[in-house]
């Protein structure tokens, strides 16, 4: 990598690609994947490296950006909200015209800038979710670990969503899809509740990034 302009921002970037969005309800778009390092969570399932990354520049990361056709950015991680000087390169993204999307476990404000919020509570911290998280997301998507009823209709009262997702959990290869629909199935039994849907890993079925 070319050495870094030290006075412009600079990140932590785990991989930047353009791929399709695997899951939710962008399912299929093409997208550019901005994945930054660290978060403030540690999910015994989760399956990204977040911890392997490498120092980026601001004008690096438009660099790799604009090699790309996508006109659909999604700003995931680790955990993105935490990133610190977030919104300078979102504004950058967005006075070249980019849609921006965010994948956040929903602890932590939004920055202004984003066009599409998808967040994944996490039930293993529900007692952090209990005291604060964000109120509005176009779509919740939670990962189906253990017993999610509970949680699930927890976040329903925290955070207002357009849509609502149960995922199946992974761990080595293996999805616990039957644990997961069955699930999905009690909480659309409720008489005037919000109606979830399944969300698969779409882009792990048919092995793209």
């Amino acid at each position: 990598m070319e050495r870094q302009n030290l006075l412009e921002p600079q990140y932590n970037i785990v991989e930047i690609f353009e791929s399709l969005q695997g899951e939710g309800a962008n399912t299929g778009m093409p997208s550019i994947f901005i994945r930054f390092g660290k978060c403030n969570l540690a999910c015994p399932w989760c399956d990204t490296h977040y911890n392997q990354f490498t120092r980026w520049s601001m004008s690096q990361i438009l660099d790799k950006v604009r090699s790309f056709s996508a006109r659909n950015i999604i700003i995931t991680g680790g955990e993105p909200t935490i990133v610190p000087k977030l919104e300078i390169l979102l504004s950058q993204l967005k006075t070249l015209g980019y849609f921006l999307a965010i994948e956040t476990n929903g602890l932590k404000p939004v920055p202004p800038q984003i066009d599409f919020i998808a967040t994944s509570p996490k039930r293993l911290y529900a007692h952090k979710y209990a005291k604060r998280c964000i109120s509005f997301a176009h779509e919740v998507r939670i990962v189906a670990d253990e017993n999610i009823l509970p949680f699930c209709e927890m976040i329903e009262e925290k955070i207002c969503a357009q849509h609502y997702y149960l995922s199946p959990c992974e761990i080595d290869g293996q999805m616990n899809l039957l644990e997961t629909i069955t699930q999905l199935g009690k909480l659309n039994q409720r008489a005037h509740k919000p109606k979830w849907q399944l969300s698969l890993q779409t882009h792990k079925l048919i092995g793209i990034e």
